[in-house]
């Protein structure tokens, strides 16, 4: 009865193959193994690349959109809050300082009639 461990198997039975076979299977599995470093390695630099990018460029305008949408909707609630609900819907067609007023109350005269 022989024990063999695990490692003297596989070498045994890797002598049942050629010369050729056996360098031919190994440079596949080197290169497999290269191939793999060499992509995780330029991965991860794509995604620190575009990661940093975004940050720098992307993000700003984002959130400058934010604050100016954030703006005027504290405008539209200002308006409905000082000159009705229908105020801040109107309010955005006529001149500052003339919402709400009534006709005639602004700062020209009336039509003549």
């Amino acid at each position: 009865d022989i024990d063999e461990t695990l490692s003297e198997r596989l070498m045994g039975l890797t002598e049942m193959f050629p010369e050729g076979v056996r360098k031919t299977c190994g440079s596949a599995v080197s290169l497999s193994f290269s191939l793999a470093k060499t992509s995780f390695t330029l991965g991860r630099g794509l995604l620190w690349v575009l990661a940093s990018s975004a940050t720098i460029l992307i993000l700003p305008v984002m959130f400058e959109s934010e604050m100016a949408q954030m703006k005027e909707q504290e405008l539209q609630q200002q308006r409905q809050m000082l000159l009705g609900p229908n105020a801040a819907v109107s309010g955005s067609q006529l001149p500052p300082g003339m919402a709400g007023m009534p006709p005639g109350m602004g700062g020209m005269p009336p039509p003549p009639s």
